[in-house]
């Protein structure tokens, strides 16, 4: 069975998000789409599910976080490319999120991260192929 992770994070504004995502070239998938929240599709395996304040609050009566004031989580997406990740974080800034400073180079790993504008963080990250270590 090919497994798949549907990540779930309230939302203020439904329409806002599925802008942001689309500015960054992906889609929603309107099968998992309405009023209260939008699938946005990361990858087959993947599912992002925007889901309103009132949506979300159905889930968990646990408080929605602040995201101005805590991180509530930190997602992490692969990338093809340094170019990959460089221009998804260009165009989620033009779509209203906000980066971190500078990247950080590694040399084999390449990343840097943005902030929704729900103020949820993302990373996105380039690795080349590295050899497993012996021992």
């Amino acid at each position: 069975m090919k497994r798949q992770i549907f990540i779930n994070l309230p939302v203020a504004d439904v329409p806002r998000t599925v802008a942001f995502w689309k500015a960054l070239g992906f889609r929603h998938n309107p099968h998992f789409t309405g009023e209260d929240g939008a699938c946005i599709v990361i990858s087959e395996e993947i599912g992002y599910m925007a889901l309103s304040h009132t949506k979300w609050r159905s889930f968990t009566p646990k408080a929605i976080c602040d995201t101005a004031k805590a991180a509530e989580v930190s997602l992490c997406l692969s990338c093809e490319s340094r170019a990959e990740v460089d221009d998804l974080i260009a165009r989620g800034v033009v779509a209203g999120g906000s980066k971190e400073p500078e990247p950080t180079d590694q040399g084999f790993m390449y990343l840097q991260g943005f902030d929704d504008p729900d103020g949820h963080h993302w990373e996105l990250v380039y690795m080349t192929e590295v050899e497993p270590r012996k021992g």
